[in-house]
């Protein structure tokens, strides 16, 4: 993935968790939620996003990689 240049949110990122959370497993998703009421970093957030954005368009290889990032993340 690319770098943006956008700062993202605490809001943006939690709500782009919402968006996609139908297509996330569900431990995921409580495990993200968990991890995003949490005070995170810029540079965190802006990953977290970038995994979350087009997850819905994206072939089930690209979501299992992004899976394994996030569960990495939200250790």
């Amino acid at each position: 993935m690319s770098r943006c240049t956008i700062d993202h949110t605490q809001n943006d990122v939690v709500q782009k968790l919402m968006e996609q959370q139908a297509l996330l497993p569900g431990e995921l998703v409580k495990r993200g939620e968990l991890f995003l009421s949490k005070p995170l970093g810029q540079e965190t957030l802006n990953e977290v996003f970038h995994l979350l954005k087009k997850y819905d368009l994206v072939t089930e290889e690209e979501r299992m990689k992004r899976n394994e990032t996030m569960e990495q993340l939200f250790r």
